[in-house]
């Protein structure tokens, strides 16, 4: 089969975005379609909402109403996501699928290489960017998800957790 797996946007019934993810992730199971269908992603942000006073991080779905999925465009795939319980149809004029672009596929933040890091929790880095640019820190905490790292940055004689992205540290010689 050479044909290359894509990105589609199924549109489901509103709330009904991890009932799709799960029903769809139980049909590949059953009937084994893993080389068909890829990846099923619901995406989702944090969002820091205030109640009493109180700061609460809830995740919030990115686009309502919508699942996306990796596939091999094939009779059997589309009839399998086409026939979920909760599915309206897949994106596209007509009744024909269209794939997102590369580009939108990496504006909607869908990770498709896996992050590797070759730092650790407790290892010395130096910040190479930003407003703590020379500065050296020590990791307390790694979130490849996010592509992010939390580090003691010492400053003035003390120490202050600061939150820095992958690219902006840098591992010591």
């Amino acid at each position: 089969m050479s044909e290359k797996a894509r990105w589609y946007v199924v549109h489901t019934y509103s709330g009904y975005e991890n009932k799709v993810k799960a029903n769809l992730e139980k049909t590949i199971e059953n009937r084994n379609l893993h080389d068909l269908i890829l990846d099923l992603q619901v995406p989702m942000e944090e969002c820091i909402e205030e109640k009493d006073g109180k700061k609460k991080v809830t995740m919030k779905k990115i686009f309502p109403g919508y699942v996306l999925v990796k596939l091999i465009m094939t009779d059997e795939s589309w009839y399998v996501i086409r026939n979920t319980r909760g599915v309206t149809g897949f994106v596209g004029p007509g009744s024909k699928p269209v794939p997102l672009t590369d580009d939108e596929v990496n504006s909607m933040g869908i990770n498709e290489t896996p992050v590797t890091v070759d730092f650790e929790v407790g290892e010395s880095v130096k910040v190479v960017s930003g407003p703590l640019k020379e500065f050296m820190a020590t990791l307390q905490e790694i979130n490849i998800e996010k592509k992010k790292v939390k580090a003691l940055v010492n400053m003035f004689g003390r120490e202050t957790l600061a939150e820095l992205d992958f690219n902006q540290v840098e591992k010591l010689d």
